[in-house]
């Protein structure tokens, strides 16, 4: 499982952790019925502080996005996905509309974001077509679409 933490976001960290797992269910990395890795796994895995990872995690519990087995750790519910998919477009609609009030107010017309946003997404779909060519050329394998989406 693959994370990307910003120590200068002004989101806490162990709800970047908490948006990156439910992003993960969300675009099929994460299925229901998979394990999480440990707290402690984890906290290996990206540098972070156990109690951080432990935070993420009672969090990802009381949303009801995953669940304890008695002795073996937190498995993602089958009925998560749903919910995830609610929460990453409402993150992804907060965010957009922070940028875009951002813009309106420093003066940018809807042709210019239109524009910007064009580009940008040219960009993002180029690389990720490009990292996709790359995994698959090197024997792995690209599971998810997001064009489809």
């Amino acid at each position: 499982m693959f994370f990307s933490i910003d120590p200068q976001s002004a989101v806490p960290i162990y709800e970047q952790t908490v948006r990156q797992v439910k992003f993960a269910i969300a675009d099929g990395t994460l299925v229901g019925g998979q394990m999480l890795p440990s707290v402690r796994q984890l906290s290996r895995d990206i540098a972070l502080n156990p109690n951080t990872i432990a935070r993420a995690y009672r969090e990802l519990q009381a949303q009801q996005i995953v669940k304890p087995l008695r002795g073996r750790g937190l498995v993602v519910r089958r009925d998560a996905v749903d919910l995830c998919l609610e929460a990453r477009n409402e993150i992804v609609a907060a965010n957009v509309r922070a940028t875009l009030s951002d813009a309106f107010s420093g003066g940018m017309s809807a042709g210019q974001l239109r524009e910007i946003f064009e580009q940008t997404l040219h960009e993002l779909q180029s690389a990720e077509e490009a990292s996709a060519s790359s995994s698959l050329s090197s024997g792995g394998e690209h599971g998810n679409d997001r064009d489809q989406q």
